[in-house]
């Protein structure tokens, strides 16, 4: 059989079926925040194939093909940046698992490893929000022939926000930031509802 991947193969590098493997298993990454991250990333690429189908004649004549281009290049970037993230999950859960056993770290290093894991979830989710917008916004100017897809984008992508939220109430967020999500997952749920 072939070699497992290590735990600090980048997420973009490994094989789905080999990432998917590596988080079946019992060891502390890759988790729940790096599998949220890969959910946003593939949604974020359905989005794109929806947008990028959205270049027919017909498109290019009443304009919409130049924003369909613009939201498939956001979108790809957007699902590259998620999978970044799973990676800075991994490396943020793993700095916080350790800083738990560091008695030589001051009580400073382990608040900083500590907002390093509350940031990461809390950037996916904004970043899965922000990008689910734009993909509610371009349904209407969709190619009908792949709308579903563009659906899915944000079925996958609201998701994922709502999975990073998750991971930023496990890590004993201030009021305040929950206070500035909790609009966001409720666009989130308005989005996926307004599709079903």
């Amino acid at each position: 059989p072939p070699p497992e991947p290590s735990n600090t193969m980048a997420t973009g590098a490994a094989g789905i079926g080999a990432w998917t493997k590596k988080l079946a298993e019992k060891t502390p990454t890759p988790g729940g925040g790096a599998a949220a991250a890969v959910c946003g990333a593939i949604g974020a690429a359905a989005g794109a194939m929806a947008a990028i189908y959205t270049t027919r004649k017909k498109d290019e004549e009443s304009g919409v093909a130049e924003k369909a281009r613009a939201l498939s290049e956001s979108l790809k970037q957007t699902s590259q940046k998620c999978m970044e993230i799973a990676d800075e999950d991994e490396e943020a859960y793993a700095a916080l698992q350790a800083s738990w056993k560091d008695s030589s770290m001051t009580a400073e290093q382990k608040a900083q490893v500590e907002a390093t894991a509350l940031d990461v979830p809390v950037r996916l989710l904004k970043l899965c929000h922000a990008e689910a917008v734009k993909v509610h916004e371009f349904i209407p100017s969709c190619n009908p022939n792949i709308v579903s897809d563009a659906k899915v984008a944000i079925h996958l992508m609201a998701g994922a926000g709502r999975a990073a939220y998750q991971t930023v109430l496990v890590n004993n967020p201030p009021e305040s930031v929950k206070a500035e999500l909790h609009p966001l997952l409720q666009d989130l749920k308005k989005f996926e509802d307004a599709l079903l």
